[in-house]
């Protein structure tokens, strides 16, 4: 059985595109809902061009203000469409007003829609630049704060004449930076970069048509790589949904929304091979014989509730709260603030692992 000492939860974000504020104002109760639960980490998806949060940043720094200690997460910010060095400026903004509390979530390569977005983002033809990793490892050399220019070269303004850097300087933030991966070579090019790693419930189909073998095999690489100078970090993502405290009609509903979605795992889906891990939904005593067959659960020791996006606030509550109750203490969690300090980013015995003789 997994031994978990790190829960968090994902949530879409999502709102009705004739109220957006309604929409983002639940968002934010649910990150305080979560705190009040135990929960160590609450994470928003980043998306374009459809009713959610479209600015992981701004969203996070509302939640800074809206919370003590729970960490904040993005999950993920596709750094395409973003500026590094812009970007890096609204994080450790972020992470300050937070005190030292974000995670930040990326993704890299070409981004959806770039045929609508990219003459817009980059004001014209996009083709020419880069949108590989080299993007987030740019990202990352901006959060160290370090001098730019040449050793004596100082900026002079309203707050006097300083050596020019990024500001404000988040430090540890660099710590907390994880990739989106999803394939061998996302996982390697994680590893070698020394960025925490993120894995969920979709991944690629290489060389095995089995979710699991996938995902151990990227772990496995992921791990080989790793050159951090500090343990690496792994978060794994599931998509579970106890229903123990919902209504018969809820959980008729939950029913229905796991069966739409029981196809796209039977095989791979399209030229990518992507694969599916089966949604768990039903009562807490059958996920738990669920997680307890799951490999993966079994090799890392943070784990992120990945909730629906169809569902509404209150039974994003129910599924939180059912969680906490029923599954989460099962696999050897304890809620914030009831088995000693949790606020601080770390690493447990499981994930705390450094390479040898590398």
């Amino acid at each position: 059985m997994a031994s978990i000492d790190h829960a968090g939860f994902l949530t879409p974000g999502s709102f009705p595109e004739a109220d957006p504020q309604d929409g983002l104002e639940k968002a934010l109760r649910l990150f305080a809902h979560g705190e009040r639960l135990g929960f160590d980490s609450a994470w928003i998806r980043q998306r374009h061009l459809e009713p959610g949060v479209s600015s992981a940043s701004v969203f996070l720094a509302a939640a800074s203000q809206r919370t003590r200690r729970i960490q904040l997460g993005s999950a993920v910010i596709q750094i395409g469409y973003e500026s590094p060095y812009r970007l890096a400026e609204d994080l450790a903004t972020v992470d300050v007003l937070s005190g030292g509390r974000l995670n930040v979530g990326l993704s890299a390569g070409v981004p959806p829609h770039i045929d609508l977005l990219g003459p817009r983002v980059f004001d014209g033809d996009w083709t020419g630049y880069d949108l590989s990793y080299g993007r987030v490892e740019r990202l990352v050399d901006n959060l160290r704060g370090g001098y730019l220019g040449a050793p004596d070269r100082v900026v002079v303004n309203a707050a006097g004449r300083h050596r020019p850097r990024l500001q404000p300087v988040a430090e540890g933030l660099t710590d907390r930076v994880w990739y989106g991966g999803g394939s061998l070579r996302s996982a390697g090019w994680a590893g070698r970069t020394g960025l925490n790693l993120l894995i969920g419930n979709v991944t690629s189909g290489e060389g095995t048509d089995d979710f699991f073998t996938a995902q151990l095999r990227q772990l496995d690489v992921y791990r080989e790589a790793w050159r951090g100078s500090r343990p690496a970090r792994v978060a794994l993502g599931r998509v579970i949904v106890p229903f123990d405290g919902a209504d018969d009609w809820t959980r008729a509903r939950y029913a229905e929304y796991a069966a739409s979605r029981r196809a796209r795992i039977l095989a791979p889906q399209g030229e990518r091979r992507t694969l599916f891990a089966p949604d768990l939904v039903g009562p807490s005593d059958q996920i738990l014989e669920a997680l307890a067959r799951d490999p993966v659960l079994a090799e890392v020791s943070e784990l992120r509730l990945e909730l629906p996006y169809e569902f509404r606030p209150f039974e994003y509550e129910q599924i939180l709260g059912d969680a906490v109750r029923h599954i989460l203490p099962q696999l050897g969690w304890t809620p914030a603030g009831q088995g000693g300090p949790v606020s601080a980013p770390h690493a447990s015995p499981a994930e705390a692992w450094v390479p040898q003789g590398k």
